[in-house]
């Protein structure tokens, strides 16, 4: 594989990594450090416009864009099991940032993630020509 391709690749799936972990922890912050309950529209909008809710919808734009990107030129069956590490991911940051009570059986499934991540990993990102 052409190594061009595949350091765009794996740089882009960080960024679709990080930016959907960090989008989820900066918008559930938001959401339930500063905003309160959302009731009616104008408190949807209250919500959108604070600072945490905000950053948060940026990087998860950021993230449907740049996984965009990733699938453009990358295979459906490596870029899902790959990206699927932002899962793992997402249960450290709520453990750690947001106080969240993750059990053993989540715990399990997160390492049962790691592995198919690393398996997928390990292979080429684009099987074929697609032209």
């Amino acid at each position: 594989m052409n190594p061009r391709l595949r350091w765009k690749t794996q740089a882009f799936a960080a960024i679709v990594i990080l930016s959907n972990a960090f989008g989820n922890l900066s918008l559930t912050w938001g959401l339930r450090n500063g905003v309160g309950e959302l009731t009616s529209p104008l408190s949807f909008l209250r919500a959108i416009f604070s600072p945490w809710v905000s950053l948060g919808i940026c990087l998860l734009i950021t993230w449907m864009l740049s996984r965009m990107f990733l699938l453009s030129w990358a295979d459906l069956s490596y870029v899902l099991p790959v990206t699927a590490f932002g899962y793992v991911l997402n249960a450290v940051l709520g453990r750690v940032f947001l106080g969240e009570q993750v059990t053993p059986a989540r715990w399990a499934g997160t390492l049962l993630i790691m592995a198919g991540v690393v398996l997928v990993g390990l292979g080429n990102p684009k099987t074929g020509d697609s032209t």
